[in-house]
Parts: structure tokens; sequence; C-alpha cells
């Protein structure tokens, strides 16, 4: 339950989270969330050195885990951060094709005029742009492409002289669909899974994710991700933004219990005190 009791962060062992020092635009927070931070999780950590590791070899990197771990967010911001000129961050619907990929792949490397119509031409193009620089390939929802886009990214792999670093996001749900490619066995420099928060980060994530939340004690974030965020910071960032919303409403400046709990009321008529 939400109260006004006052307590300090829980001295657990647990190495306090702070943002961190490279700030991502806020175009990759979720929602666009206003003044948020990029938080220094274990996540981000991991994904940075995966993603290195990757580039370096010029292979595969698969990053999985459930839904708002962050596995977008990390990728696309380690991305930007470590590798602002060469990231090709691939934007596909449901069931891509082939054509797609030319298509998306023409547009993001920046190729004049429309991609050709001819797959032998296109691709043509797109491996000779893609031999000039060691460029990075994200392909969010990678689990949703069918067999034949695999084969595709096979290609380019294989025809890229020096090899050709992709990164490959997966839910959970989509792991199975991802180690079901032979191709990736060999071709893989690493299968990252990402966790949610665990419950003595949490006060420490919330507080980095925005300054709203300083002034809200470690009991009561508990509380808020005991009963909505579970964990993903994703959820704390649409909590924010809810909060936000009431606070503009209301003419208040800061959360308290009161409107902690009427903001969880109307956004999930499940989350009781």
């Amino acid at each position: 339950m939400l109260t006004d009791h006052p307590a300090a962060l829980p001295d657990t062992g647990t190495q306090p989270l702070s943002p961190a020092t490279a700030a991502a635009p806020r175009r990759l927070h979720f929602l666009g969330l206003a003044g948020a931070r990029t938080v220094a999780t274990p996540s981000l950590a991991a994904v940075e050195d995966a993603l290195a590791d990757a580039h370096g070899q010029r292979r595969f990197l698969c990053v999985l885990g459930d839904a708002g771990v962050g596995k977008t967010f990390a990728v696309h911001h380690c991305a930007h951060t470590r590798f602002p000129t060469t990231r090709l961050l691939l934007r596909l619907g449901a069931r891509p094709t082939p054509a797609d990929l030319r298509t998306h792949l023409h547009h993001t490397l920046g190729l004049p005029g429309t991609a050709p119509a001819a797959p032998a031409l296109a691709d043509t193009l797109i491996r000779r742009t893609l031999a000039t620089q060691p460029y990075i390939v994200v392909v969010d929802e990678a689990d949703r492409m069918p067999e034949a886009c695999f084969e595709y990214l096979r290609f380019l792999y294989d025809a890229t002289p020096s090899g050709l670093c992709v990164v490959l996001i997966a839910g959970q749900r989509g792991a199975k669909a991802l180690r079901a490619q032979q191709m990736l066995a060999t071709r893989t420099a690493r299968w990252l899974t990402l966790y949610p928060l665990t419950r003595d980060q949490i006060p420490y994530a919330a507080q980095a994710l925005h300054p709203m939340w300083q002034t809200t004690t470690p009991d009561q974030l508990l509380f808020l991700d005991g009963v909505f965020a579970s964990g993903s910071l994703r959820r704390w960032a649409l909590l924010t933004h809810h909060v936000q919303r009431t606070l503009k409403a209301t003419g208040r400046h800061q959360p308290d219990p009161g409107l902690l709990q009427h903001t969880l009321n109307r956004i999930d008529t499940s989350c009781r005190p």
C-alpha cells in the first residue's frame, strides 16, 4: 500500500544504478518521455559489450528478452552512441519479404532514388555499399521474419568480404524461431538474454530514470513496481508519463501517495491497494 512513511534506500549491497554518461535522444525513450534519462543498468552494459564484440568480429548478435526489458532501447542507444554513422536501423512490418529488406537497406544506406526493381541490381548496390564501412544492421522483432529473409541476411553476410554485423532482436517467445535458423549457429558472436530489474534495483532505477521520483520513498517505488511495472523500465516510463499528466491536470509539482494511487486506478483498475 502507498503510505507517507519515509524510508531510506535499502542497504542490500546492490550497486546503485545511475543515469548513464551518454544520454539517449528523447525519441529513443518510450513515448518520447519528457525528462527521461538513460539508466546505466547491467543490461545496458551487457548490450554495449556484446555489440562492440560482434561489431569487431563482423558477426551476428542475437538479443533476447521479455517485452519491456529494454532490448530495443539498449541496442539502439549503444548503436547511436558507439557507431553513430554506420548503424542501419531497419523498421520492418509484420511478415516482411526479402524485397522489403532490399527497400529498407537501400533507403537506410542513403542510396539514390528508389530501390531497383531487379533484385540482382538492387543487391549489387547494397553489397558494394556495405563493403565500404563496418556497418551494423539492426532488425527488431526479427522472429517475425520468414525463412527467406534470414537467407537474404545470410547472403549479405557471406557476400561482404570482411563480414557484416547484424543484430537480431526478439522477445523470449521468439527465441525459438531464431535458434531454429541453422545459419546463425556458425555466424553468431553471442546470444544475449536480458532480464527485468531485480527488486533491489527498483528504487535506484526509478529515481535514475526520471527526477520526478526523487521525492518518492523506496517503499512506495517497490509497491508501484509490484502492482504495475514488474521490473520493466518500459512500464516505468509508461507510469511516469501518466503521473506527469496527472500532475499537470491537478496543478501539482510532486506526486504523493494519493495522487499515485489515483493514477494507478485510472490506468489499470486492477491496481487496488
